[in-house]
């Protein structure tokens, strides 16, 4: 099959979104690279599975997932950071677990290694076993890139901040107020969950997965299932789809009252976050009442879901949208009308499409500053290709623009919501999933709130009582924190935070 203009043999997945395998040499590996990005694709995640290197890319056609066997003595492999800008923080967050280094790539410093165990020590080798401690191990000396000249001073923040955010570093170079630079350093909260999971049972793993990035549990379990399901060839039953769907959605709306509430205090506009957080935390209430979390954590399993909404919760649901959309019309009219706020919001950590495109920026933060992709319209899977998501996109790439996408797709959330409890198949709401006798693999696709995660499963067969070979969960902030770095060039200090905060990316989903 041709790919981006590249012939593979590729094997395709049984899964809901187009995907495809294939082993390539170090030739075709440079060569694919070169060929998604001029045919319009992106890189989607990078990660080392066992003795290879797996890049998954988004083309015209769906993902193509492809695998570099390495061999053991190399432990290297083509740069692709080069190639695409966003793989240079994923290769380092592989040569720090596995010790597999991108040949050629121009920044090696350590990602999530800060100095807890040695620089010889790789958690996701096979021999490491059982985590263990190293009390002699000391801070390493992270090299930050320095900016020099008149009237430039540096302010280090974090990476423990004054709330409850997670902890990350930022290192300001400024001249005055103005930043010239910001560079971040992450990996703070690093849990080894990769090693994790080849520690758990295929069946049970979606709890774990449901766990990477709190936030997203709806959408990480989906992508986990959905990847087992693949990998065992398991349809499930239309309502599980749908209820899949309903919990997908509401998790997009609650996350983006709180985002709208919080974006407006950071613009000393506390009215809003009152606002929003009440509206917020009736949505999360009713969560609770229908699915038993508030979050919605583990109500997505293999399979299908953890159980059905009953009709009298279904119908609070379609009463909720319609007092949530009054409400926020109301609101989103104060925030467009207030001179302050739009002062703070507009022109304010602009990303430009051509930058966007460029740097591979995804998700909501992408969508604000023109780049059109949203898997629920490109590769829209069941219910998604029923209910026709209108996408949500703008060109200004500012935070005015980012706060005007989640009033879009908060409102055609609401609208998807009542199409789902009105069109409810009936029906089981769960499938018996048998695993296979041989080896397989299995990837799931999922847009999330925050933007694209994504699923890669390597399972044993039989003979290994179906282990988890390797299971790689990725988050879209591996490709939107870099872009916030330029977002804030030439803006104020005092600007950061509600810059920082209208991309809202993920610490824990992308420290792994």
């Amino acid at each position: 099959m041709k790919i981006a203009g590249l012939n593979l043999e590729l094997q395709g997945f049984s899964a809901p979104v187009p995907s495809w395998h294939a082993d390539v040499t170090s030739d075709e590996w440079c060569a694919a690279a070169l060929a998604v990005r001029d045919s319009g694709g992106r890189l989607l995640a990078l990660w080392v599975a066992q003795n290879a290197v797996c890049a998954a890319y988004v083309v015209l056609e769906g993902v193509v997932w492809l695998e570099l066997p390495l061999d053991a003595q190399a432990g290297c492999y083509p740069d692709l950071a080069s190639v695409f800008p966003g793989a240079g923080r994923m290769q380092r967050a592989a040569a720090d677990l596995s010790g597999i280094h991108a040949e050629g790539a121009h920044d090696t410093r350590p990602w999530l290694n800060h100095g807890a165990w040695p620089s010889d020590h790789h958690p996701l080798r096979a021999a490491t076993g059982e985590a263990q401690p190293f009390p002699d191990a000391q801070l390493l000396d992270y090299p930050f890139v320095r900016v020099e000249g008149d009237g430039v001073h540096e302010i280090a923040v974090g990476p423990v901040h004054a709330g409850v955010i997670e902890p990350g570093h930022f290192r300001f170079s400024v001249v005055g107020e103005k930043v010239l630079r910001l560079e971040q350093r992450l990996g703070y909260t690093h849990k080894g969950i990769e090693q994790r999971f080849t520690q758990l049972a295929a069946l049970d793993a979606h709890r774990l997965a449901g766990r990477v990035s709190g936030d997203s549990t709806v959408a990480y379990a989906w992508a986990y299932c959905m990847a087992l399901e693949s990998a065992a060839g398991c349809v499930i039953p239309a309502r599980a789809r749908w209820l899949r769907a309903l919990m997908l959605e509401r998790e997009r709306v609650a996350n983006h009252l709180g985002d709208l509430g919080a974006l407006g205090n950071d613009a000393a506009f506390a009215f809003g976050l009152a606002q929003f957080s009440r509206l917020r935390e009736d949505w999360l209430r009713l969560s609770q009442q229908a699915f038993g979390h508030r979050l919605m954590m583990d109500c997505v399993v293999p399979g299908g879901v953890a159980c059905d909404v009953k009709r009298s919760l279904r119908e609070a649901m379609m009463l909720q949208c319609d007092e949530l959309q009054r409400e926020v019309l109301t609101l989103r009219t104060i925030y467009d009308e207030h001179a302050g706020l739009q002062d703070r919001f507009m022109t304010t950590g602009r990303v430009s499409p051509e930058l966007a495109a460029r740097l591979g920026l995804t998700g909501l933060a992408g969508r604000a500053s023109g780049q059109a992709w949203d898997l629920r319209c490109d590769h829209a899977f069941a219910p998604y290709d029923e209910l026709q998501v209108r996408m949500a996109t703008h060109r200004n790439g500012d935070v005015a623009a980012r706060v005007t996408l989640r009033f879009e797709e908060l409102f055609e959330s609401l609208r998807l919501i009542r199409s789902i409890v009105v069109d409810l198949p009936a029906g089981e709401w769960v499938a018996q999933l048998t695993l296979p006798e041989q080896a397989t693999r299995g990837a799931g696709w999922v847009e999330g709130w925050r933007g694209e995660v994504f699923v890669a499963l390597n399972l044993a067969g039989a003979e290994q009582q179906h282990a988890i070979l390797r299971c790689h969960c990725h988050d879209p902030s591996w490709q939107n924190w870099p872009v916030l770095e330029h977002a804030v060039i030439g803006n104020i200090v005092p600007d950061f935070p509600l810059i920082n905060k209208s991309f809202n990316l993920s610490y824990s989903g992308q420290d792994l």
